[in-house]
């Protein structure tokens, strides 16, 4: 497995928990992901928040960048997963996210159920109605799908994620005319992103409960206590 970790000083304004930033994501990822392969896409970053991620993983794992937007950055993040071997699992972070311990070994466990897509974030807007802010794909706040179970935790097809996932590169060598269309612009578009991807049989799993959080107040992975991991 492949980390490729996205950073950068120049994100969204969005409402976080005051346990969210950049430090605390990034050793959380590092030490649930301390036997993976990492690299670095560092955009716009701050001379003090270089300090910050040389304090914690040796320069040659850095890439700087200067883009100022998300869809450039995950580009060049793809522009190298793209360059490693087909069987390889690759994990795209982005620098807002939390992590349970044991996360790397559920994450491959979920690629033993043969999805295309596996995110640990288990999105809440799937138990929300539409009406709420909710997914407009789960009516009645819930989401028609199926459940597997693996070794460690139940699983569902879900309908989209965010832009921190995993996939073999086989994977992303097949669908890339479709990755590189939905984050053409300055923003990816996740949303429509995986539902064409989903109209085409690739399919996007997750655990129930999830294994990590996006750090965004209003969205944060249900039934987990984040400021205790």
């Amino acid at each position: 497995m492949k980390i490729i970790y996205r950073i950068s000083d120049a994100g969204y304004n969005k409402v976080k928990p005051d346990y969210i930033n950049n430090e605390k994501c990034l050793t959380n990822a590092l030490r649930v992901f301390d036997d993976t392969d990492w690299s670095i896409i560092a955009d716009n970053i701050s001379s003090e928040t270089n300090d910050m991620i040389q304090h914690h993983i040796s320069k040659n794992h850095i890439f700087y960048a200067s883009k100022g937007n998300g869809a450039a950055t995950f580009n060049l993040a793809l522009d190298e997963a793209l360059t490693y071997d087909d069987d390889e699992i690759i994990y795209f972070i982005e620098n807002d996210y939390l992590h349970k311990p044991g996360s790397q070994k559920i994450l491959e466990e979920g690629f033993t159920l043969g999805a295309s897509f596996v995110s640990l974030y288990d999105h809440p807007d799937k138990y929300m109605v539409p009406e709420k802010g909710g997914n407009p794909y789960c009516a009645g706040g819930a989401e028609d799908t199926r459940v597997y179970l693996t070794d460690s935790c139940h699983w569902k097809i879900t309908n989209s994620t965010t832009m921190t996932f995993a996939a073999k590169v086989s994977t992303l060598k097949r669908v890339e005319p479709t990755l590189r269309k939905w984050t053409s612009g300055f923003h990816p578009d996740d949303f429509k992103m995986f539902l064409d991807l989903r109209s085409q049989n690739e399919l996007l799993i997750t655990p129930i409960p999830g294994f990590a959080t996006h750090g965004e107040t209003a969205w944060l992975s249900p039934l987990c206590k984040w400021h205790l991991v």
